[in-house]
């Protein structure tokens, strides 16, 4: 008959065995899956190894760190990496294997090499800049066209972060006075929920992204142990696809995440980010001033340009003004000499009239003027009307035509509400010289407007 086991000397078999293949101290290299510390202090882990796809696993065991021996390393490896053991995190521990009947095989942790760990998060985060390099996106967010005045922001931050209400404070009492209109999309900072945290907030901003100039990340001051949770690939490549450009102020003095290295700008702390905006504005200030005093200037320039074309224009159009009135009031004393002779030759010609003809027209004269004598008199009196008239007739057409040419003056004309349009000191005689977007000069009486031509319409008479 076979011998039959317990299962507790199954059990002790079992460990003997272990014990003697087994006996010495082991360093290994795992995963953390899980880690636990419970009230008095002991500290129980779940160690992994991957696959090089990074998802399945490949082996797993449970470990332990007992109570008095991990006070100890955790110190230490805190000091040495800057950040505590964590799930995620590849460590290289010094163990001994341990069976035991009931909780099954374990590992006990003696040491740790925090080095280890170090190496690796360099490797990991070199692997990450490479990958990225390689999808020619790493340089893609600072690429983009920073906007002149960036005054609506998107803040990706936790709002009870120290660094966020400095952030907000710094930006609203500036001394500038300027105003900065921010949204904050909170999200978790450090710890597991980062990564999904601040994609899905660069989510929402890119949704409504005509809403914001610009992304600002920011968070506190930490320990060297936050800066890893930006060491992600999938938030660097959010980033570099984001169609806004983003401003890190994750608070570190001494090194850069990849988050940092492909946002467009990245600043040491929250303050920093907020006199960076402030500058920029102070920036754009500066030129519109610079530019106001270049226009003032160039208009100044214009306008008394113009000026002296005016004058000149003036000058010139007194004398010939005065030519045409003097060739006019000749003209009208030629005429007025012309009736004069005119009426002397008549008058001449009929004393000239032979005696014969005198003779009778005396005494057809003498009949007739008994015979009309009343009707003589009125042509007397209509001749004389009628030279009068004549002349104070002319005299009205060379006031008339002196009225004239003073309205035609062009100082009277513009006077008179009227204005003189030109385009580069050409005067404009037809809407077919102009054409649209041309700059035009129109003279006032008292002075000049340029404008430009934004819409032009022909008309049918």
């Amino acid at each position: 008959m076979v011998e039959k086991l317990s299962l507790s000397e199954l059990q002790l078999i079992i460990k003997d065995s272990l014990y003697l293949a087994l006996p010495d101290m082991y360093w290994v290299a795992a995963e953390i899956s899980e880690i636990k510390e419970n009230y008095a202090g002991h500290c129980y882990l779940e160690l992994v190894e991957k696959h090089p796809d990074d998802k399945n696993i490949r082996a797993r065991a449970k470990a332990v760190i007992w109570g008095n021996r991990y006070r100890f390393l955790k110190s230490f490896f805190e000091n040495i990496t800057g950040q505590p053991l964590r799930e995620g995190l590849k460590i290289l521990v010094k163990t001994k294997i341990e069976y035991h009947e009931i909780y099954g095989l374990s590992l006990v942790i003696s040491d740790i090499d925090p080095a280890f760990t170090m190496g690796e998060m360099v490797v990991k985060r070199q692997m990450i800049i490479k990958r990225l390099e390689e999808e020619g996106v790493f340089t893609m967010n600072r690429e983009l066209d920073f906007p002149v005045i960036p005054q609506k922001i998107a803040v990706i931050s936790s709002r009870n972060a120290a660094g966020y209400t400095d952030f907000i404070n710094h930006l609203t009492q500036n001394n500038f006075g300027y105003v900065f209109y921010t949204a904050l999309i909170e999200t978790a900072m450090q710890g597991n929920d980062t990564e999904a945290g601040v994609i899905n907030a660069l989510d929402k901003i890119a949704s409504k992204g005509d809403l914001f100039d610009l992304v600002v990340i920011i968070r506190g001051g930490g320990s060297q142990t936050d800066l890893s949770w930006f060491d992600n690939y999938n938030i660097a490549y959010h980033i570099t696809q984001f169609p806004l450009p983003v401003i890190t102020g994750i608070g570190h003095e001494k090194d850069l995440s990849v988050t940092d290295m492909v946002a467009f700008q990245s600043l040491k702390t929250p303050t920093a980010v907020a006199g960076y905006l402030i500058e920029c504005m102070n920036n754009a200030d500066n030129q519109l001033n610079e530019m106001s005093l270049e226009i003032i200037d160039k208009a100044r320039i214009i306008v008394e340009d113009n000026k002296r074309r005016i004058e000149t224009s003036r000058m010139k159009l007194i004398p010939v003004a005065r030519m045409w009135i003097s060739e006019i009031k000749e003209q009208l004393s030629d005429m007025k000499l012309e009736m004069i002779n005119f009426g002397k030759e008549f008058i001449s010609r009929a004393v000239q009239t032979p005696s014969n003809q005198k003779a009778r027209l005396d005494s057809a004269s003498k009949t007739f003027f008994e015979r009309n004598h009343a009707g003589l008199k009125l042509n007397k009196q209509y001749l004389i009307s009628f030279t009068v008239n004549s002349l104070h007739g002319n005299n009205i057409k060379i006031t008339m035509l002196e009225n004239s040419l003073k309205i035609l003056n062009p100082v009277n004309v513009l006077r008179r509400g009227y204005t003189i349009t030109s385009i580069n000191g050409k005067i404009l005689k037809s809407s077919a010289l102009v054409r649209k977007e041309d700059l035009i000069d129109t003279q006032f009486s008292d002075g000049t407007v340029k404008s430009r031509v934004f819409e032009k319409t022909s008309g049918k008479s």
